[in-house]
């Protein structure tokens, strides 16, 4: 996975780009299920119970033990996911305050 790579879901409509690549090998998936590249064919495949809490277009999720960095590009019902951990979604950086 090199980032700026398009994936997308093979069980809803989510799609995601790489933001960081994971420093392990491992694989992305998305409802349960590997995605598959952006353009490929696949599908027909129900979401795998505990897989299922939603893509979110503009959020960046991570996985702390690989590194990954995905970012949501078209939301769909299935959850994002590494090596069968479920990705978080990141949290924003505080701005410094301005005294």
């Amino acid at each position: 996975m090199k980032p700026g790579s398009r994936w997308k879901s093979a069980v809803c409509d989510g799609e995601m780009v790489v933001v960081r690549p994971p420093s392990v090998a491992g694989t992305l998936a998305c409802g349960g299920h590997p995605v598959l590249a952006h353009g490929g064919e696949g599908g027909g495949q129900g979401i795998v119970e505990g897989h299922d809490g939603g893509l979110l277009m503009g959020k960046r999720y991570v996985d702390a033990e690989s590194g990954i960095e995905v970012l949501g590009s078209k939301p769909g019902k299935g959850a994002l996911s590494f090596d069968g951990r479920l990705l978080t979604i990141k949290d924003a950086k505080p701005l410094p305050a301005s005294d």
